[in-house]
């Protein structure tokens, strides 16, 4: 079973990219980008599940800011 972001890569392939970005970063970097990481993904879902004002309903309090 291989899944679509990983594409045709083997435990080869991905064992070199993780000591790659091991090498990169460092063992104490490393971490912190991943809580980092964590907390962006955390704040955009945050973000998608916020109810959104409409254009429309914007106009109706706008306009009636203006009668008062």
């Amino acid at each position: 079973m291989t899944t679509l972001f990983l594409g045709g890569l083997g435990t080869g392939e991905i064992l070199l990219i993780v000591l790659a970005i091991l090498l990169l970063f460092g063992g104490k970097k490393l971490p912190e980008l991943m809580r980092g990481m964590g907390r962006g993904v955390k704040e955009f879902k945050d973000a998608m599940n916020e109810p959104t004002v409409d254009a429309e309903d914007n106009k109706d309090t706008k306009d009636e800011e203006k009668k008062a």
